[in-house]
């Protein structure tokens, strides 16, 4: 899908707002209103709201396409998501130095890293309400799989949780350097916000999240 020579610093693959959010993406054994598009109480905008009791199966992946590519070669990743306090997972499918596809899945369920040849998963714990998930898939890479990151070839969000945004980028933006499309919230609203929510929400992927920016 971003197949060209040259890539944006910033290059996002789900944004909420819009008339069709979804159009690059498949949904997979999501059941009447498990997926849902709705008003977020406190971003007063559209998110996705994907909530199933089947975590595994119900989710939304892209490309589409199966046989199709991303092909972006940005090494982070940044999903703006809310925590609903049940079960969630996502995973990024990277292409490495050795011209194998494997897969980096982060979950809350899980309590301890497991690694194998074509897959490492990783927990992580969220803040309540809306945090920043940041990932360095080129370290990810680099300590797991002992070769070079190229690209990211498939992007796989699954129950349960609200999603913003994701986007990758050529390096970890500090949040005043982003465009106010690309921050959880704006500055307006980080003025207006309580004092519980000012703090900045913490995440833990062992020492490959490079934190939060709120």
């Amino acid at each position: 899908m971003f197949q060209t020579k040259f890539q944006e610093p910033l290059i996002s693959v789900y944004y909420s707002i819009g008339s069709r959010p979804l159009d690059n993406w498949a949904v997979h054994q999501c059941r009447e209103r498990e997926m849902q598009h709705i008003q977020d109480d406190l971003l007063k905008s559209n998110v996705l709201q994907i909530q199933s009791p089947n975590v595994n199966a119900c989710c939304i992946t892209c490309p589409k396409n199966p046989k199709s590519s991303l092909s972006i070669r940005q090494p982070f990743v940044t999903l703006l998501v809310k925590n609903l306090g049940r079960f969630f997972t996502f995973e990024i499918t990277i292409l490495d130095s050795e011209n194998i596809r494997r897969r980096v899945r982060v979950s809350n369920y899980h309590t301890i890293k497991k690694l194998s040849t074509f897959m490492i998963t990783m927990p992580f714990c969220m803040n309540e309400g809306w945090n920043q998930l940041n990932l360095n898939l080129a370290a990810i890479t680099s300590d797991s799989f002992k070769t070079t990151y190229v690209e990211t070839v498939r992007v796989q969000v699954h129950a349960n949780c609200r999603l913003r945004r994701i986007y990758f980028s050529d390096q970890q933006y500090r949040d005043d350097q982003l465009p106010n499309a690309y921050k959880l919230y704006r500055s307006k609203d980080v003025r207006e916000k309580p004092k519980r929510l000012l703090r900045k929400n913490a995440m833990v992927v062992d020492e490959y999240s490079v934190g939060n920016t709120l």
